[in-house]
């Protein structure tokens, strides 16, 4: 798998970050999936989703299809980041070591010029999760926190699971804390172009005041985040967990929460979203994985990335 580039943090800096990425040069995309979680759709559809995701197979075709849109893409995206819950089986359940062979092996057919970076969902590393669970996703996956660079920008993964529920782990939480507000100086003594938040649970639905739902982050956890991105000029967050298309702004922070490659609970297809950075903005589009397979990218994106 081609995740070393990008997913093996020296230090939780990530070493992508050559001399090279970190002046800005011109506009580029990326490209965001989020909820493979091989598993759900069977467990879903049975009404059991603790014990029902003994079959993955329609998961599988989905991730596949994928991985295919993504290599016909011209020109390549920077990196494809995938936004947790990889697969459905909780740590220590039946079926997570064939779901997570299948979706690696799944994966090793990514050009391999596409690094990929890894975000750790609550699936991943269970609803309250411990050192044991993280460690395991760790040696699984790649560290559960960390930051890179790609053209002037700065890109922080951050363990969402760790703001749910740290109940077992709160030294790991303190450290996380501790590195991110390192992090967020940087973004806010503007030594980068832009800096974009990558986390499997978002911070809001809609707006930053909703209730609080399975599906965000509680209000007090939610507030205190947002007070520190905006703050330190966070132009996006991108989110998965929520299996349908949401999101709103909060001042200038714009929280994209995008649709499922797996198991949609909602309207939306199964999709992926093209993210493209320029110097002065941040625009997203999601793309059905038929869509993106068939048109590619529209005109007005792409020639946004090839402006110079």
């Amino acid at each position: 798998m081609n995740s070393a580039d990008i997913n093996q943090p020296a230090g939780k800096q990530n070493n992508i970050a050559a001399e090279k990425e970190l002046q800005w040069k011109s506009p580029f995309y990326f490209v965001q999936g989020a909820d493979p979680q091989f598993g759900l759709m069977k467990a879903w559809s049975v009404g059991d989703c603790e014990n029902g995701g003994d079959e993955w197979e329609e998961e599988m075709k989905l991730t596949q299809q994928a991985v295919e849109a993504i290599n016909k893409l011209n020109p390549k995206p920077k990196f494809f980041v995938l936004c947790g819950d990889l697969i459905h089986a909780m740590p220590g359940t039946q079926w997570r070591s064939n779901q997570i062979k299948d979706l690696k092996e799944i994966l090793k057919d990514i050009d391999k010029e596409i690094p990929l970076v890894f975000v750790s969902g609550n699936h991943d590393l269970g609803n309250v999760p411990t050192s044991e669970t993280i460690a395991e996703y760790c040696q699984t996956w790649g560290d559960d926190y960390f930051s890179f660079w790609v053209g002037g920008v700065l890109f922080l993964v951050l363990n969402s699971q760790l703001f749910a529920d740290s109940s077992k782990c709160s030294n790991l939480k303190q450290a996380q804390d501790q590195w991110l507000d390192i992090q967020l100086a940087i973004a806010k003594q503007k030594m980068c172009k832009h800096a974009i938040v990558f986390q499997h649970i978002p911070l809001f639905l809609k707006n930053v005041s909703e209730e609080d739902d399975y599906f965000n982050l509680s209000k007090p956890v939610r507030q205190e985040l947002v007070d520190k991105f905006t703050k330190a000029g966070i132009k996006a967050v991108f989110s998965g967990h929520y299996h349908r298309n949401a999101g709103g702004f909060c001042k200038d922070l714009d929280m994209v929460v995008s649709s499922a490659i797996g198991c949609q609970l909602g309207e939306d297809t199964h999709g992926l979203r093209v993210v493209v950075v320029t110097a002065e903005k941040i625009v997203h589009r999601y793309y059905s994985l038929n869509k993106l397979s068939n048109e590619g990218i529209e005109k007005e994106l792409m020639d946004m990335i090839k402006k110079e």
